[in-house]
């Protein structure tokens, strides 16, 4: 099966295994998700999540951000990890948003890069979260999973960002980064992954890395919830060995054939 056609399928299945797939970092503007991307280094979204309340309810515009008590700051994002950087980052950030954009979150990669601490990674996030505009995110989860499923075999993730993008219709780039990426932290493991519960074993050419017994593999699913979440049982979406659903015209909305 052609590469484009195989790497389709795959994510059209994975589409309707996580058809709530979202960016899991909370935010309502686009500097929000600006610095809840960069304070998500080395933790988890829930974790980021369970400060970035208190950080915007304190200092919430740019300015306010850029002026902010120092140690103040470092209180606030202790649970993070590495906070006496991350506040470092977060000032400078806010400070160079002030000076160069008026305070406001640029709306365009070219400008978005310039940015202290701002890569392409958290420039695609933003822009395809919090603007409309599509993109890839290249994490650690997409890179392992675009390998495995041999999409390609780059590792430098400017190069993966290209290589997967000219597979897919631009339109999908936003929602192809978060299932990739929900499928890496719930079922396709870095260290075992599930691949007897995984919807597209079948055209995976890594299968049988991880876990093939369907038993065994469901028991390797795993779900980043906040505190106090209830887990579904079965998770939402449906399992390989689960009915197939009837789907008017055999396809997903909004999934490019």
């Amino acid at each position: 099966m052609a590469l484009t056609r195989r790497a389709r399928r795959m994510y059209r299945s994975l589409h309707e295994r996580y058809p709530y797939a979202h960016c899991e970092l909370d935010f309502e503007t686009p500097l929000q998700l600006l610095l809840a991307t960069v304070l998500s280094a080395q933790t988890t979204d829930v974790m980021v999540n369970t400060v970035t309340p208190t950080l915007f309810s304190r200092w919430p515009t740019a300015e306010a951000l850029a002026g902010a008590d120092r140690d103040e700051m470092e209180g606030v994002l202790r649970p993070t990890g590495f906070f006496r950087q991350k506040t470092t980052s977060v000032i400078n950030l806010s400070t160079a948003i002030v000076e160069r954009f008026d305070g406001e979150v640029p709306g365009r990669l070219a400008d978005l890069v310039t940015l202290p601490g701002v890569g392409r990674k958290t420039a695609n996030v933003v822009l395809g979260n919090a603007f409309g505009v599509p993109g890839i995110t290249v994490d650690t989860h997409f890179g392992r999973l675009v390998r495995r499923f041999g999409w390609t075999e780059e590792t430098d993730a400017v190069k993966v960002e290209h290589a997967v993008g000219a597979l897919f219709p631009k339109r999908d780039w936003t929602m192809l980064s978060h299932v990739l990426i929900f499928h890496g932290r719930r079922t396709c493991h870095a260290r075992k992954p599930a691949c007897g519960a995984c919807p597209v074993a079948r055209w995976c050419p890594s299968y049988g890395e991880g876990e093939t017994d369907p038993t065994a593999a469901r028991r390797l699913l795993a779900y980043e919830l906040a505190p106090g979440a209830v887990q579904p049982v079965p998770p939402p979406g449906r399992l390989p060995d689960d009915p197939d659903p009837e789907r008017a015209g055999g396809r997903l909305p909004g999934v490019a054939s």
